[in-house]
């Protein structure tokens, strides 16, 4: 039987660089080699896609550093023509000669974060007409931009969070936006929220740039929260706190035009919690600390609202015109009552990433999910 070949991106331009490595890594590990051919292509922090180097099944975070895609004495830069399509795609030699990579079946974007999950590779794609893993343009874009999808969801009478959205690009960097803090404390007041805030940068992920505000009418302290998210964008988002658990929900639909299937919900659950410490999930609780936290499959709580977040999550997902997977972030209130808090197009695939582990528990393993994926976007 003839291998299909994959070309699996990972890496990229944005925040998440090093966490789509380590997503790669457990990918390409789990990934079905009888009927798949890998052909991995990292993307430098600066944009050069690049083969060879470092074997990205080798990236992990056991040592506490992040891994990072780097052009060395074993890499090639690689080189696209969209007119060939599927077979555009090529490694440049030192003489300067290209050499073809083979015909390309299907591509895996492994990319969290702007310039990869935000519609801009996939519009790529899409130019050159070959097949790709996840969303389309239109929900790749729409749901990297948090503002975009609370207006998306929200006509669709799906519940957010209540917040307000800045541009700060006429802020004030020098002191740190301190002049605009007597302004931004006004505008949480207008728009009534209650506290603790948490402000965000709109189109970032893993948590960077997030900041939860906690003083009331602390001008200071909200204007470095504003501050700290705009090194992200320069549109950031002040959301109201939700007391709420937040629980995950993994969607499923690799093939076009089938009716998108959900998982049991999951939830993280902050260990450090019972330490007395005051915690969010923040990236280190994420990624650089085993002990911050678990992955809890299915989320303790009552059938009938487990049944709730899956159906909110499925039409979330269609909200939004999802394709392939998504992992759609809910807040669930003492009450019952579900809100979505995000949408992720291409949820993280590391070893304790909620994505796997919630199919994972639903019947579906790791290894079989990528192979379901890639089969729905093969043209057979």
């Amino acid at each position: 039987m003839t291998k299909q070949r994959i070309m699996v991106l990972y890496g990229g331009k944005a925040d998440e660089h090093s966490i789509s490595c380590i997503s790669t890594a457990g990918m390409l590990n789990a990934l079905d080699t009888k009927r798949f051919e890998p052909i991995p292509v990292g993307i430098t922090k600066d944009g050069k896609w690049l083969v060879g180097g470092t074997d990205p099944r080798t990236f992990s975070l056991d040592d506490g550093t992040l891994p990072v895609v780097e052009a060395g004495a074993d890499t090639r830069e690689v080189v696209l023509d969209p007119a060939l399509g599927s077979n555009g795609f090529f490694a440049r030699e030192q003489d300067g000669s290209l050499t073809s990579l083979g015909t390309i079946d299907a591509v895996f974007p492994v990319l969290h974060g702007p310039y990869g999950e935000d519609g801009t590779v996939q519009g790529l794609l899409e130019m050159m007409g070959v097949p790709y893993v996840g969303c389309g343009v239109f929900a790749s874009a729409a749901c990297m931009d948090k503002h975009f999808t609370k207006v998306l969801l929200n006509a669709a009478g799906i519940a957010t969070a209540p917040g307000i959205t800045l541009d700060t690009r006429d802020f004030d960097a020098a002191d740190g936006f301190a002049a605009q803090g007597e302004t931004l404390i006004s505008q949480v007041r207008e728009a009534g929220l209650a506290y603790p805030l948490f402000v965000k940068p709109s189109r970032a992920g893993s948590s960077f740039g997030v900041t939860k505000v906690e003083h009331e009418d602390d001008a200071a302290e909200l204007a470095a929260a504003v501050f700290e998210a705009s090194h992200h964008d320069w549109k950031v988002l002040i959301e109201q706190g939700i007391d709420a658990r937040e629980i995950e929900c993994a969607v499923f639909a690799p093939k076009p035009g089938e009716q998108p299937r959900a998982s049991w919900p999951g939830e993280i659950v902050l260990d450090r919690r019972d330490d007395g410490e005051d915690q969010f999930y923040d990236f280190d609780s994420k990624y650089m600390d085993a002990q911050a936290s678990h992955v809890e499959v299915p989320a303790k709580l009552p059938a009938e609202t487990l049944e709730l977040v899956r159906s909110t999550a499925i039409k979330a997902f269609k909200a939004v015109d999802g394709a392939g997977l998504s992992r759609v972030d809910t807040f669930v209130t003492k009450d019952g009552s579900v809100m979505v808090n995000e949408i992720n197009t291409m949820p993280g695939f590391t070893p304790i990433s909620m994505y796997p582990k919630a199919w994972a528990a639903t019947g579906l393993p790791y290894g079989e999910l990528i192979s379901q994926l890639i089969d729905g976007v093969l043209q057979h």
